[in-house]
């Protein structure tokens, strides 16, 4: 994954209207009017949603007679994830070694009678 998809996937999703209907296209298929219903908007805003996660590729639509069935695309959501993995454990290794260091700091201070800092 490129930087630039990796950023349209979360720029997309830093949106809570995109990710409730990224959630509820977890659970299958529907169209642009079962995806509206829970929500206390326009089905035009609600389609310009669609179309933010449409273009970075988290779903795709089609259509079928008069309806637009939206599906999940897990491509960039499973990258996206991936490069979160590989961050957090980077970070929980970084973080692991200086807990030892500070461990190793306050056995240091006690040993030669220094007071303990909170």
């Amino acid at each position: 994954m490129t930087a630039d998809q990796l950023s349209s996937t979360f720029a997309a999703l830093s949106d809570p209207t995109r990710r409730a209907i990224v959630a509820r296209l977890a659970k299958g298929e529907a169209s642009v009017l079962e995806l509206a219903r829970p929500f206390s908007m326009s089905l035009p805003a609600v389609s310009k949603h669609l179309k933010v996660l449409e273009k970075c590729g988290l779903i795709e639509r089609s259509r079928v007679a008069q309806t637009r069935p939206c599906r999940l695309r897990t491509k960039p959501i499973k990258e996206a994830v991936d490069w979160l993995e590989h961050h957090r454990t980077l970070w929980e290794d970084r973080l692991d070694r200086l807990e030892d260091y500070l461990r190793v700091m306050q056995k240091e201070e006690r040993k030669h009678g220094r007071a303990r800092r909170p």
